[in-house]
């Protein structure tokens, strides 16, 4: 949930008995450093840190002008000199320096996106006793995970709102449903198997531990909580029409994710040619999207969101938590 929710949505979960979790993909070591003392400052429940662990692509110069060429009628729309974008990726992956400031606080989960980082920093993460979870949207990618040092798998369904954790393939019609992935990787792995996509209620909870799951991961439920820092634009979207329809798209990043049909999506459409890979896409856009946004617009931006919207409630986070433990009695 990294750029919807810092640490106080974590601490609201805690609270209430479920694993928060405080998302540090897009987080500075101080950055990092700051949200991890105010959190170990008003709870000693455990608390999740995930982090991206891509393989960050060589910028190609090529790539980049034809990907700002496809934006120009939108630097023109708002006034915009492509001239002065910066080309910086926001998204960096998990490394030593992040280890460095990570250490003192010896987290007893931290998590991963995109597979799993090096060998000598998985290693040194678990020399804290940590236990390590990372993502596998395909049955591949949980053998992998099972066999290169993970202790717990979050099987992320299609259906699951955000980035998908594709990591051994980009082909996303490899992708498949949460209620048919958990059981596949349950019946292949010896692992520990977190559900997440499309559990929006404590029904759902019941039906993914049925199914062999150990827990349950949810995002999208959370968006409209009182803690999450979800931005007015995506709120209101939550709240429209627009939730009905969503799709995987490259469009923000350069990776796949799920978000909802907006205007940039229907006129680029969803997965073009011209993005740059992940996560190299978001930097022109950036300054178009910030544009729309001061005028209450999201037509630029992405609307992160799953398939199954229908828990999103504007209540604390805690709450929420405890309506959906409803679903493990």
């Amino acid at each position: 949930m990294a750029g919807v929710q810092d640490g106080e949505l974590a601490l609201a979960v805690a609270s209430a008995g479920g694993l928060g979790s405080l998302p540090c993909g897009m987080l500075s070591a101080d950055q990092l450093t700051a949200e991890l003392t105010k959190i170990s400052q008003q709870t000693l429940a455990p608390i999740n840190v995930n982090f991206f662990c891509h393989t960050p692509p060589e910028p190609d110069p090529a790539v980049e002008a034809r990907w700002r060429q496809a934006l120009t009628p939108y630097y023109a729309e708002f006034g915009i000199d492509p001239a002065e974008i910066p080309k910086k990726a926001s998204r960096q992956p998990f490394s030593h320096q992040m280890a460095d400031a990570l250490e003192p606080f010896k987290p007893r989960i931290v998590s991963f996106h995109y597979g799993l980082p090096e060998k000598n920093l998985l290693q040194r993460v678990k020399s804290w006793g940590s236990a390590v979870l990372s993502t596998a949207t395909t049955v591949a990618e949980a053998e992998w995970l099972e066999a290169n040092g993970a202790d717990a798998i979050i099987a992320q369904g299609v259906e699951a709102g955000g980035h998908r954790g594709m990591f051994l393939s980009k082909d996303v019609t490899k992708q498949i449903g949460t209620f048919a992935l958990v059981p596949q990787i349950v019946k292949a792995t010896q692992l520990p198997v977190i559900a997440a996509g499309g559990i929006a209620d404590a029904s759902g909870v019941r039906a993914a531990l049925a199914l062999g799951a150990s827990a349950v991961q949810v995002g999208t439920a959370y968006l409209l909580c009182h803690e999450a820092k979800t931005r007015a634009v995506h709120r209101q979207a939550l709240k429209s029409d627009l939730i009905r329809h969503t799709v995987l798209t490259t469009l923000f990043s350069g990776g796949a994710a799920r978000g909802m049909v907006n205007r940039l999506i229907r006129e680029l459409g969803p997965m073009p040619d011209v993005a740059p890979p992940y996560p190299l896409a978001s930097a022109a856009l950036a300054p178009i999207r910030a544009a729309a946004e001061a005028q209450g617009s999201g037509d630029f931006s992405p609307l992160w969101a799953g398939q199954n919207a229908t828990g999103c409630k504007e209540i604390s986070a805690a709450e929420l938590t405890q309506e959906l433990a409803a679903g493990l009695s």
